[in-house]
């Protein structure tokens, strides 16, 4: 099989990724083995490729937004059967018996392992998971639509409960790709105001098309205080502007695994009267569950743009240039 390696972490100019012709794998006790359909391309993949995230496993293959047909089930299977639909996450593994996972946060869990960072993923034709961490996909979607549901989709979800947002609520947005223009389709179906602060005229554009109240420069005040924010943008420089903009009592969720530096914050003007700063640490699979109940309930917009799998590189490579609207997503059989 093709499959894309992280063979030396660095810029993407630096060429991080190599593409390599290998044995398909074999599903270990209790896994899946899977043809991909097709996979996402996710900021946290764009971390692993840059070096930003330490390597967990050396030449890595990335990509944990995964679309797949079982081909072979290990065991049990967990319910699953040679041709069904499944998705893969990021969350691959825990421990299950640590006082996290118990208590049902098992996101925290310390013996954690991801998908595309522990283990290999889904930039190749081939990828293996454990089938308790397989997920049932909702009906009405073609595959590259799935695939940005499987991170963005869910982590976005999660970071709109950590905002704790209420009915009928405030909401802003800073940062406007895959999994922001996800989450303002949530919280819109569940009747929010939803004003969104992003640096690109395109996605501008896309999120006033998907029903944003306003759609403004990143830096930017709201049109009016907000109850509640996510900053999915990496950029820790917009952390003081969207704790201002929050009115008192408001929370910011900080959607990434990864953030620049926070400049300063005065105490006064971003945390008095009660906001919040929050991050947001993957998800369970409670969290991907019910977001993809959502899904299925509540038709979403998913904007892509496809690459063929042979063109990994250049699809984070666009991803780092902001190049991408929505959500890139690779298909093996593309081209």
């Amino acid at each position: 099989m093709r499959a894309w390696r992280v063979t030396s972490p660095g810029p993407m100019e630096s060429r991080p990724l190599t593409l390599v012709d290998e044995p398909i794998p074999g599903p270990g006790p209790g896994e899946l083995l899977v043809r991909v359909l097709a996979c996402g391309v996710c900021r946290t993949d764009l971390h692993v490729a840059e070096g930003d995230l330490p390597a967990h496993r050396p030449h890595v293959v990335p990509g944990h937004e995964v679309v797949g047909e079982v081909v072979t089930v290990r065991d049990d299977g967990a319910g699953f059967a040679p041709g069904d639909r499944v998705g893969i996450a990021w969350l691959r593994g825990t421990d299950g018996t640590c006082a996290y996972c118990r208590r049902g946060a098992e996101n925290l869990c310390p013996a954690s392992v991801y998908t595309g960072w522990d283990a290999d993923g889904g930039y190749a034709e081939y990828a293996t998971v454990p089938a308790a961490y397989a997920l049932p996909l909702p009906s009405g979607y073609d595959d590259i639509e799935l695939a940005p549901l499987l991170c963005a989709g869910i982590i976005g979800y999660r970071a709109l409960l950590r905002a704790e947002l209420p009915p009928g609520g405030r909401l802003g947005i800073y940062g406007f790709g895959a999994s922001a223009h996800l989450a303002a389709q949530v919280a819109l179906a569940q009747g929010a105001t939803v004003h969104v602060l992003t640096r690109s005229p395109a996605a501008q554009r896309l999120a006033l098309e998907l029903g944003a109240a306003s759609a403004g420069a990143a830096a930017d005040p709201p049109p009016e205080s907000l109850d509640a924010a996510i900053l999915f943008a990496p950029v820790g420089d917009l952390v003081p502007p969207a704790l201002a903009a929050l009115d008192r009592g408001g929370t910011l969720a900080v959607a990434g695994i990864h953030l620049s530096d926070v400049p300063p914050l005065d105490y006064q003007r971003h945390l008095f009267q009660e906001r919040q700063l929050r991050s947001v640490t993957a998800n369970t699979r409670e969290d991907a569950r019910a977001f993809l109940r959502f899904a299925g309930e509540h038709r979403l917009r998913v904007t892509t743009t496809p690459y063929p799998l042979g063109r990994a590189d250049r699809a984070l490579s666009d991803l780092a240039a902001d190049a991408v609207t929505g959500a890139a997503v690779l298909v093996p059989d593309l081209g």
